[in-house]
Parts: C-alpha cells; sequence; structure tokens
C-alpha cells in the first residue's frame, strides 16, 4: 500500500473524527429496515392481520390477551454505495479556500465512512475522459481508508471529463439497492442516455460544485479564460454587452442540468467550496437516507 504524507493521514484522522460525531445517533450503527419478516431482532407485538405468516403467531401471548397475536421483527439489510468522483483538469480550479478535487475527496470519504457505519457496503469510480480507478463495493474499515487514501493520492491521467464513460462503469457493476453518489461540475455533453439507465436502476444522486466563476462572471473589460481540460486560452470581451452574453450562457448552462436532473428524478445535492459542506451533506442524510 503506498506511503502516506502526514499531511493526507492527518486530513483521513480529521474526517473519520468529524463524521463519526456528526453522524452519531442519526446513522452509525443503524442497519436495520422496517421490513417485517424472520429477521435478527424481535420488534414488537401486535394483533394478527389477515395475510400474516402463522408460523409468527405468539400461541402464549394470545391466549394470555385473549386476542391473536404475532410476532413482528426488523430484518438487518445492507445496501451498496457507490462513490464516482470527477478527477478531470477540471477538478483542480476553484476560486474558494479548497480546490474541487479536494472538497470532493472529503466528500467521498465522508461518504464511504457513512456506508460503513451503516454496515453498507462502499465502491469507488474514479473517472476523467477515461476510468481512473475501480474499487469494488466491499465491508469494513479497512476497506473504506483504502477508499480515502485513494481519493486523496491518485493522480489522474486524463484531463477531460467524460461522464457517460462513467455511468457506462456504474451500470455494469449490476448490484441491487445501490446508491450512487456522482460528484462532478457536470460539463459534459452526450451523457443523457446513460443517465437515464442508471437513474432507473439505481438511487442516483449528483453532488454538484460548481465554482462561483462557472455560474456568473463581473463585468471587468478584456480578460483571459484559459481550458483548463484542453489548455487552450481565449480572450473575452467582459465589458457591459460581452459579460450579458456570456453570463446568459452560464445560466441557461445550469438551468439545462436541473432540467435534466427534474427528468429522471436525481436528486442533486449543491456544495461551496468551503467547510460548510460538511453540514450540508450530514443535513442530507437526515433528510433523505435515514435508515
Amino acid at each position: 500500500m503506498q506511503t502516506l504524507s502526514s499531511e493526507v493521514m492527518r486530513k483521513i484522522k480529521e474526517i473519520e473524527m468529524y463524521t463519526q460525531r456528526l453522524l452519531s445517533g442519526c446513522l452509525a450503527g443503524d442497519a436495520r429496515s422496517a421490513q417485517k419478516g424472520i429477521g435478527f431482532e424481535f420488534d414488537q407485538l401486535r394483533e394478527y392481520q389477515p395475510g400474516d405468516d402463522v408460523r409468527f403467531i405468539d400461541w402464549r401471548g394470545s391466549a394470555r390477551s385473549n386476542s391473536l397475536l404475532v410476532k413482528q421483527y426488523i430484518e438487518e439489510r445492507s445496501r451498496t454505495v457507490l462513490i464516482v468522483v470527477d478527477v478531470s483538469g477540471s477538478s483542480f480550479f476553484s476560486s474558494d479556500e479548497l480546490l474541487r478535487n479536494e472538497l470532493f475527496a472529503q466528500i467521498g470519504s465522508m461518504l464511504s465512512l457513512v456506508a460503513h457505519y451503516g454496515k453498507d457496503r462502499a465502491g469507488l469510480i474514479l473517472f476523467s475522459d477515461e476510468i481512473e480507478c475501480y474499487i469494488p463495493p466491499a465491508q469494513g474499515m479497512l476497506h473504506v481508508r483504502n477508499i480515502m487514501q485513494t481519493l486523496f493520492t491518485h493522480k489522474p491521467s486524463g484531463r477531460q471529463t467524460n461522464i457517460s464513460a462513467a455511468l457506462q462503469r456504474i451500470l455494469k457493476v449490476r448490484r441491487k439497492d445501490s446508491i450512487v453518489f456522482l460528484l462532478s461540475d457536470f460539463i459534459s455533453t452526450d451523457f443523457e442516455q446513460q443517465l437515464r439507465s442508471v437513474a432507473l436502476l439505481n438511487e442516483l444522486i449528483a453532488v454538484r460544485y460548481l465554482d462561483i466563476n462557472e455560474k456568473r462572471l463581473p463585468a471587468v473589460g478584456f480578460i483571459t479564460i484559459e481550458d483548463i481540460e484542453t489548455g487552450s486560452a481565449y480572450l473575452v470581451d467582459m465589458r457591459s454587452a460581452g459579460a450579458t452574453v456570456l453570463n446568459q450562457f452560464l445560466t441557461e448552462r445550469l438551468e439545462n442540468q436541473n432540467k435534466l436532473f427534474r427528468k429522471y428524478g436525481i436528486n442533486v445535492l449543491d456544495v461551496a467550496g468551503n467547510k460548510q459542506f460538511m453540514s450540508d451533506i450530514v443535513k442530507f442524510f437526515r433528510r433523505r437516507m435515514r435508515y
């Protein structure tokens, strides 16, 4: 296994402690569902209802209460949490205190830890214009730490973004009852068909980080903009009229993303490039993923 720098080890330890503290009493250790049947934990006695399995009738309790009672159980279950992270060239850009790749590494680490606390399987896919890394879903703290180390130390070979390739790889995992977290800026083309297929087969959640300058640019005269994925540079007129045209394009791009997500019932978690994202994720879990 790769030797980690003291800085990466510190970050991993901080995230472990912070996540456990935030999620304590919310998700940690609670791997139960409300499914009824033979399970690992007794829940309660209740009155018999037509269609109940007669094998679960509590005859002694029924005799004492003079009514037919059945035993109800809580059944354990395990899900697959697949964390899919965009590590293309644009992930090394930000005007906030954290670069996008650092932000995604921290978010992916938190997601893998939550899966561990919920006794679920966690897997990882890193992608650029190709699949950079795949760690199959599994359980255990050593496995989760391997995911975290990979998130913080992987050096991508590709520069551009191919969300379609990532979605196609997700479809090959073929795990039932999966939750897929796709972390990206979603600035890519021609991935709607694959997005639809993944959303039909899994619970797909888009974790989106767009820098403030990817949403709106100020009217500051002529500026040079570099495409970090291709290295191409452009001189852009950001005087009043030019700023209006470009900002209209940025607004429409964001609106088109939102329409696409709504079309296929995909939940979106927008995060900012600061520490606030940690509490945003916890709030999201409490709202959407209570086990």
